[in-house]
């Protein structure tokens, strides 16, 4: 009895330690968003999640802080970039999209100032003249973070055009 106690105890103790990460379900040709969502989402170094998830080709491509408990992080999965919305308080995957984090976004030529997760129209293959310079190119389809909901939610891409660095 003593030890099956011993036992327990050792497993609940250590059950964090073994928590699966939000990549632990994700499979490649299969639904990363229904496989990440409402995940645990790991605090390990990035360096250690990108080599035991390296079959699915995981690259953490860069993230920001929305609010002091929302986290927008971008993440190559199987060759496609996701954005993965992270509830830090909770360490949960709140919503994932299949769509690229775009960065000076604007309507009517006004700046918009909130995240935009786009993707984006470049149809006639429009490039760059130089290094580092950057296009503007029209949404085809965009979500922003509705804050009180963590997820994303569908805006409106009547004039809306975000800038590319390269040819996407």
């Amino acid at each position: 009895m003593r030890s099956s106690l011993i036992v327990l105890f050792s497993v609940v103790a250590l059950a964090p330690g073994w928590a699966a990460d939000e990549f632990e379900a994700v499979k490649c040709g299969a639904d990363v968003p229904k496989a990440m969502v409402g995940k645990h989402s790991s605090d390990e170094r990035v360096v250690v999640l990108e080599a035991r998830h390296s079959n699915l080709g995981l690259k953490d491509l860069g993230g920001m802080e929305i609010t002091d408990r929302l986290f927008l992080n971008s993440w190559r999965i199987c060759g496609s970039e996701y954005a993965v919305l992270v509830n830090t308080a909770k360490h949960l995957v709140r919503d994932v999209l299949q769509a690229p984090i775009v960065e000076e976004c604007q309507i009517a030529g006004k700046e918009i100032p909130d995240a935009v997760i786009a993707t984006l129209d470049n149809s006639q293959r429009q490039k760059p003249k130089a290094d580092r310079e950057k296009i503007m190119l029209p949404a085809k389809m965009a979500w922003k973070i509705d804050k009180s909901q963590e997820r994303f939610v569908p805006m409106a891409t009547q004039g809306l055009v975000c800038a590319a660095s390269g040819a996407h």
